[in-house]
């Protein structure tokens, strides 16, 4: 039995630590959302560049939100090489000021959507710059809402993590999960202090200031990043300029995942790359995530009362920290009694995407293979 308890406590101590952690990892309260108040309304200086490819489904549904953000916004469009109609529907929408582009074939060395964002770049004549994915559906004045801060708090980056779609059961159990694991990994409010090393980002909305975004020379800086949101929050926060990254209910993103593969296939995309690649770090996180979810599955099976009292102690503390993030999306409290199996469905795709990147093409995103 001393032998089950001691290998249950490593789970206790991650646990306690992710809560007593005093930047709060699991906290929802970095967030930011639009409002009914009608703020300043000339967006003149800014220009929304959104890199499409094959975006049909979603295009027409993101360019018609943009036009209740304010006036005189500048929209230009990037339609990387698509094979459907998103540059005509993208016309459909009559949007005033929407510039958009053919991009050209994909550069040597490049990943598609910096590729793409690049050509864009290069097109943007104003002081502000919003990254936004062909998904993603904006609420009512919210880029007046972050003008506003990103001005008041002399942030030259801001970036929002997208309301992801939670419709279906599969949504409902792995999304906002998805969420919290990513914020254990880059906790908003180190990411936050200009002084911390950590460098968080959401790629779905991201306003830069032109200017800093020139000076790292464009996209070029991180040109084959597949994880590129990260990796530009990196270098800007290098350059001693300030990022605010943040929580949103009002950036939706409309793609859905309403199968368990999809969202396989999204997460095995850059889970890898997440570990730098690196087999130890692999190996590491494999100890750790058993540790933090299979041992303690393991624990409230057994008969033994100190086992089986620690690993109900583990699933509360389980439960403390993913609440928040579950109460932000107006879920059922349930859920957060499986995020054990949740955890471990995510070390199994963590696995799937090492795999792919030893014995398979490598990622795969819109038809092409990175690796």
């Amino acid at each position: 039995m001393e032998l089950t308890l001691l290998a249950v406590m490593p789970g206790l101590l991650i646990w306690l630590s992710i809560l007593l952690l005093p930047w709060r990892p699991w906290s929802t309260r970095e967030s930011l959302d639009s409002q009914s108040t009608i703020l300043d309304r000339d967006l003149s200086d800014i220009t929304v560049l959104i890199p499409a490819r094959n975006e049909a489904l979603t295009i027409t549904e993101t360019l018609s939100a943009l036009k209740n953000q304010g006036d005189n916004l500048n929209v230009i469009l990037v339609d990387d090489q698509s094979t459907d109609n998103t540059a005509k529907l993208a016309k459909s929408v009559n949007l005033e000021q929407l510039d958009i582009i053919s991009g050209k074939e994909l550069a040597e060395g490049w990943s598609g959507k910096l590729w793409a964002l690049e050509q864009g770049r290069k097109n943007v004549k104003t002081p502000y710059l919003i990254l936004l994915d062909a998904d993603i559906v904006l609420e009512n004045n919210l880029i007046p809402v972050v003008l506003e801060k990103v001005r008041n708090e002399q942030l030259q980056m801001l970036s929002l993590m997208a309301f992801l779609k939670m419709k279906t059961f599969w949504e409902k159990l792995l999304m906002p999960a998805f969420i919290f694991f990513f914020k254990l990994l880059y906790p908003f409010h180190l990411s936050n202090k200009p002084s911390s090393f950590i460098a968080a980002a959401a790629g779905g909305f991201i306003f830069i200031e032109t200017k800093v975004l020139e000076e790292l020379g464009g996209f070029n800086c991180i040109k084959n990043a597949l994880i590129d949101d990260c990796s530009l929050a990196k270098q800007i926060k290098k350059n001693k300029h300030k990022t605010w990254t943040g929580m949103t209910h009002s950036a939706m993103s409309i793609r859905s995942y309403e199968t368990l593969s999809s969202i396989w296939q999204m997460v095995a995309r850059t889970a890898y790359t997440q570990l730098f690649y690196s087999p130890l770090l692999l190996l590491v996180c494999t100890l750790l995530m058993i540790a933090a979810f299979g041992i303690p599955i393991l624990a409230l099976l057994q008969s033994q009362s100190p086992v089986l009292t620690t690993g109900i102690i583990i699933l509360g503390l389980q439960i403390i920290c993913y609440r928040p993030t579950l109460r932000y999306y107006s879920m059922n409290p349930l859920y957060a009694l499986l995020l054990p199996l949740i955890g471990v469905l995510y070390l199994v795709m963590t696995w799937s995407s090492a795999y792919r990147y030893y014995f398979a093409k490598g990622a795969n995103w819109k038809g092409r293979y990175y690796n």
